[in-house]
């Protein structure tokens, strides 16, 4: 996993979203390689309960900026300290279902323990990258969303997590930028609408 060229990528931005998130994705070095670090959100959340995600959340008026959004969010989510992450890039904006615009930062976060906020998160794992590029652990689809259209849907499944949704869309860019990893050209299938997610 290369991060040096992320300090010079111009990511797409979105200019006219009515709510804002950021997420911190934290890049660790675990074992002798890297690794992403995600959080489990609770199964009592009103939006994306029980998904994988990186930590961060909603925008706030207090906060100077996105990246100290995220910086904040971390750290109520896991304990990450707000001066540990070292940001080394950014992400493409993108949105959600639930209607929010997000912001991604990449940042290299210690190697460590950290502690769930239990109303919020109920886990937090570390999954390799090379487990996440492997092309057995990886599957997509396309499907109509309403509102939007055709959109591809991609999902990696390692061990007994799965990444999908605006993660997964965020994910394979990163791992795209960073790897010699590439999400094939073609999804595994077409789905309508109304198929089941297969998670």
């Amino acid at each position: 996993m290369e991060l040096s060229g992320l300090g010079s990528y111009e990511p797409v931005t979105i200019a006219d979203a009515e709510r804002w998130a950021s997420v911190l994705a934290p890049v660790v070095e675990r074992d002798g390689e890297p690794s992403l670090l995600f959080i489990k959100r609770a199964d009592h959340l009103g939006s994306h309960p029980g998904q994988m995600a990186f930590p961060g959340g909603g925008h706030e008026p207090f906060d100077p900026d996105l990246t100290a959004t995220a910086r904040r969010e971390a750290f109520e989510e896991i304990g990450l300290p707000e001066s540990d992450p070292s940001i080394v890039g950014r992400l493409d904006d993108t949105t959600t279902t639930s209607g929010y615009a997000i912001r991604p930062f990449v940042a290299e976060v210690p190697d460590r323990e950290y502690e769930p906020d239990e109303r919020e998160v109920a886990e937090i794992t570390t999954l390799p990258v090379s487990a996440l590029t492997d092309p057995a652990n990886y599957e997509s689809e396309r499907r109509e969303r309403a509102g939007v259209g055709d959109v591809r849907v991609h999902y990696f499944h390692v061990g007994d997590y799965t990444v999908w949704g605006a993660t997964g869309r965020m994910l394979v860019q990163l791992l795209e930028l960073t790897t010699d990893w590439r999400a094939p050209e073609t999804p595994d299938r077409v789905v309508d609408a109304e198929a089941e997610f297969p998670v």
